[in-house]
C-alpha cells in the first residue's frame, strides 16, 4: 500500500482540508509532510481551479473563473537532507484521476474532466485574438481513454502527467522573478490579457504559514501560472509514467509541490486550459544527488528523461505554419511562436470541412496528445514549425480524399450564455 502523505477530500476545497495546500511560490511555505531520500510515497491533488467548473453544457463558469485561486498545489514535500545545489531526483511511477471512495462526485477528475478556452479578459489563450470568448467541452473517462459529448466522433487514449511540479525558490530568487516579470508588465501595463501576472493578496494560500511569514507570502509570493527555473507549469505531456526529473534544489528540504493534473493534453496546451483538466493522484519516487546543480551545470531549469508510457499513435495529419502572418500579409523574422499559430489555425480551418466549429476543433488540439514540433529555424526569414495530428483519434477518415471532406453534425461545445 503507497504511503499517502498529502491527502485531499475531493468534496471540500483545497481551503478546508485538515492539511491546506498553496498556490503561491515562496521559500517560507512550510513543510507539509516530508520524506526520505529513496521514499516512494503519493499526493493527492485538487483540480487546478479548487473545482470552480462543473459538468454542465454552459461555459459560464469557464468565463467567470476566479483565476487568482489557481493554481492548488498539493505540498510543500520536504526531503531529508535535501540543500541548496543538490539535485532533487523525482521518479513518476503512478498517476491517475481520483481513486477509491472518492472515484465518483461533482469535482473534475471524479469519472471526468475538462477543457476550457479562457475569455480575453480573463487568462486568454494562444488563440485568443481569433477566439476572445469562453468555451467548454467535458470529458468522460473510461480507462484511458476519454470522449467527449461536446466533441462527438472523438475517442483517443490519454498521456496523463502533472502540468505543474516543482521545487521552491530561494528569497534571492523569487526577487528576481518579481523584479524582472514587473519590468516585462511595465512595458505595457494596460495590455489585454496582460503581459504577465504579479503577486495578488486576494485569495492567496499559504498552506499552513501563519502570522507574518503568511502575510509575507501573500504579499510577495510568485503566481503559479508559468514555467519558471524551479520547474512549475510547464505543462509538459510527455512528464508521465515512468519519467525521472532532475530538479535544482533551491531551499533546505527542497519543499516539492505539484498539482494541475492533465488526463491528456496536446503540445502547447494552447486554449491556456487546454488538457483535460482533473483532480487526481501521483505516485512519486525522490532521490538525492548532493552537490549536483554545480556538478552537472544544472543550475537554472529542471532536465527530464521522458515517461516510457504514452499513446500508441503512427499515422498523423500534419499541418505546417510559418512566420508569416496571413491576416495582414506581414512577414515576421524567424518568429516560431507565430509559425505555431499558424499551423494551429491551419488545423482549425481543415477540421471545420467536417463539420465541427472552429471552437470544438480549438479544444481538440488543446487537449488531444497531438504533437508540436519546431522543424525549421534557421532558414530566414521563416521559422517552420508543424503540427502531428492523430487520424486515428476520429471514427471517420480525416484524410484527404478526392470524394471530399466527409461533413456531418458534430454537436457543439458548450458556450457561454
Amino acid at each position: 500500500m503507497t504511503n499517502v502523505v498529502f491527502e485531499v477530500d475531493q468534496q471540500r476545497s483545497m481551503t478546508d482540508q485538515s492539511v491546506p495546500g498553496h498556490n503561491r511560490w515562496h521559500p517560507d511555505v512550510p513543510v507539509a509532510a516530508m520524506v526520505r531520500p529513496d521514499e516512494e510515497f503519493r499526493v493527492e491533488c485538487r483540480d487546478w481551479t479548487d473545482a470552480q467548473i462543473h459538468n454542465d453544457n454552459s461555459a459560464n463558469d469557464v468565463r467567470d473563473i476566479d483565476l487568482t485561486r489557481c493554481h492548488m498545489l498539493s505540498g510543500p514535500i520536504g526531503v531529508e537532507r535535501a540543500e541548496p545545489g543538490d539535485l532533487l531526483v523525482v521518479d513518476i511511477l503512478e498517476l491517475g484521476p481520483v481513486q477509491g471512495r472518492q472515484a465518483t462526485g461533482d469535482a473534475p477528475g471524479q469519472g471526468w474532466g475538462y477543457t476550457g478556452v479562457f475569455a480575453r479578459n480573463n487568462g486568454g489563450g494562444f488563440l485568443t485574438d481569433y477566439f476572445p470568448d469562453s468555451y467548454k467541452a467535458i470529458w468522460d473517462f473510461h480507462g484511458q481513454m476519454a470522449t467527449s459529448r461536446h466533441l462527438p466522433g472523438v475517442r483517443y487514449t490519454g498521456i496523463t502527467h502533472p502540468g505543474l511540479i516543482g521545487t521552491a525558490p530561494s528569497a534571492e530568487l523569487l526577487d528576481r522573478w518579481n523584479r524582472r516579470e514587473r519590468a516585462l508588465i511595465d512595458t505595457e501595463p494596460d495590455r489585454v490579457p496582460p503581459l504577465g501576472l504579479p503577486p495578488d493578496e486576494q485569495n492567496a494560500l499559504a498552506g499552513t504559514a501563519e502570522g507574518d511569514v503568511a502575510r509575507d507570502i501573500r504579499a510577495r509570493g510568485a503566481r503559479t501560472v508559468p514555467a519558471r527555473e524551479n520547474g512549475g507549469n510547464q505543462d509538459i505531456k510527455n512528464l508521465t509514467r515512468g519519467s525521472r526529473v532532475y530538479f535544482p534544489v533551491q531551499v533546505k528540504d527542497a519543499k516539492l509541490s505539484m498539482g494541475d493534473l492533465h488526463f491528456s493534453q496536446g503540445d502547447g496546451e494552447i486554449t491556456f486550459c487546454g488538457a483535460i483538466e482533473m483532480g487526481g493522484y501521483i505516485d512519486l519516487h525522490v532521490d538525492l544527488i548532493k552537490g549536483g546543480m554545480e556538478r552537472y551545470g544544472i543550475t537554472t531549469n529542471p532536465v527530464f528523461m521522458p515517461g516510457n508510457v504514452a499513446p500508441q499513435y503512427t499515422e498523423y495529419l500534419t499541418f505546417i505554419g510559418v512566420s508569416v502572418d496571413h491576416d495582414t500579409d506581414t512577414n515576421y523574422y524567424m518568429d516560431a511562436t507565430l509559425a505555431y499559430r499558424r499551423a494551429c489555425l491551419n488545423a482549425v480551418e481543415y477540421l471545420t470541412r467536417f463539420g465541427f466549429s472552429a471552437e470544438q476543433a480549438y479544444l481538440l488540439l488543446g487537449s488531444a496528445p497531438l504533437e508540436g514540433r519546431i522543424s525549421g529555424i534557421v532558414d530566414i526569414p521563416n521559422a517552420c514549425c508543424s503540427l502531428y495530428l492523430p487520424t486515428a483519434i476520429f471514427d471517420f477518415d480525416v484524410k484527404p480524399t478526392a470524394e471530399g471532406p466527409r461533413r456531418a453534425n458534430r454537436g457543439a461545445c458548450a458556450v457561454t450564455s
